[in-house]
């Protein structure tokens, strides 16, 4: 068989999710990827656990120039949806931090029950398949080497170029301009942030050092364990940041989200300590000198002037830098950017000047915070989809 009446391009979460829910229905279904194993990314995700959903899942927690698209394909797939489908699977979980919800069984679990379920609705999952040329205004026909299929509708869930290293490419922006779609700038998001050359020694002092901290980036602050890398910083708090931060642009850094430290300074005001030392109590001991002047970190607390403490207190709580850049795709988690949902439908991911196109997960102009949004972003894209095609 070689007509469908759907292909779908890429066997990611969002397009195996779309796949499982077409299948499901009644629908002929063919899911084309150039990688050997499918659901590669979800194989990799939260550690090798795999973070698929989140408790607090809304909109809120979605970057889109239309902050109210996702709005009706996440109020049709819960967090509750999800774990009810794992757990026909065999599959358990643990909830962490901030709602996240974890695999016990671990993130392959996860990839085989999505291929499981696409092989038990009668799925064709054609893996290490080279996609080539893709044509027709429905039906659309996707050739591969000396492969061709043809399909009724054409699903785009190619992800986007975060990840190179498990396969990922830009090949979903690709097509979607060949059929005329609008994209959004793109880039690297949830992604550590480099620093400028004269604050690397700083960088490489600290390296492998982690402490709680607050990231700010535009109009948005996170509160998340912060950690420096050879050259700049990383954690989740960075990683937040960084889908909202823009080129040449600053960010803020608070190194005592949870503490005051005017009112830290004030109850040891009559202590001799250097300032240095007293900080080394509740800061990493290597950090203090390397935010604050030598004259300032070495004065006796009892002897600081308010001008040093309001000196002080600025180093510590809003130390300010721009970035030179980020770790780039390479050491991206996700896209930020992607096709334009201005003519695409909220409801059912179709392309709307384009009958029979329909694009989901990443490859939309959707973009989650850390903590299992992406991927619950693409099994709710999926469904709205799989229950439209």
């Amino acid at each position: 068989m070689n007509h469908f009446d759907a292909v779908i391009l890429g066997a990611g979460a969002s397009g195996l999710w779309c796949a499982m829910t077409a299948g499901a229905r009644g629908r002929t279904v063919a899911v084309i990827d150039h990688g050997a194993k499918t659901a590669r990314k979800v194989r990799v995700s939260g550690g090798g656990k795999c973070n698929f959903t989140n408790l607090d899942v809304s909109p809120a927690h979605y970057l889109c120039a239309n902050p109210h698209f996702v709005k009706s394909a996440l109020a049709r797939l819960s967090p509750w949806d999800v774990v009810a489908f794992l757990g026909e699977h065999g599959i358990s979980y643990e909830e962490r931090d901030h709602g996240q919800l974890f695999t016990l069984e671990g993130a392959g679990k996860v990839a085989g029950a999505l291929a499981e379920r696409c092989g038990r609705t009668g799925v064709a999952l054609l893996t290490g398949r080279e996609i080539g040329a893709v044509s027709g205004e429905g039906p659309f026909t996707v050739e591969m080497g000396n492969e061709t299929v043809t399909g009724d509708s054409l699903v785009l869930a190619l992800g986007g170029p975060s990840w190179p290293q498990v396969g990922a490419t830009d090949l979903g922006f690709r097509l979607a301009r060949q059929f005329g779609l609008q994209l959004t700038p793109t880039r690297p998001g949830l992604v550590p942030l480099v620093f400028p050359k004269k604050l690397q020694p700083l960088c490489a002092d600290m390296a492998g050092n982690a402490l709680p901290a607050a990231v700010e980036a535009g109009s948005m602050r996170f509160t998340d364990p912060l950690l420096f890398t050879h050259r700049g910083i990383s954690g989740p708090a960075v990683l937040q940041a960084s889908s909202y931060w823009r080129e040449n642009r600053p960010v803020a850094i608070d190194f005592l989200p949870d503490l005051a430290l005017t009112d830290f300074l004030a109850d040891n005001r009559s202590s001799n300590q250097q300032l240095r030392n007293l900080l080394a109590r509740v800061l990493p001991k290597r950090l203090p000198p390397l935010l604050l002047a030598p004259a300032l970190a070495e004065t006796q607390v009892s002897q600081l002037s308010k001008a040093q403490t309001e000196a002080a207190c600025e180093a510590i709580h809003r130390f300010t830098v721009t970035p030179s850049g980020t770790e780039g795709y390479a050491k991206a988690e996700v896209t930020v950017g992607g096709v334009d949902t201005a003519r695409i439908s909220s409801k059912t991911m179709a392309a709307r000047d384009v009958p029979g196109l329909y694009v989901i997960g990443e490859t939309l102009d959707v973009t989650g915070h850390l903590g299992g949004f992406n991927l619950h972003w693409a099994f709710a894209s999926g469904q709205a989809c799989g229950e439209a095609i």
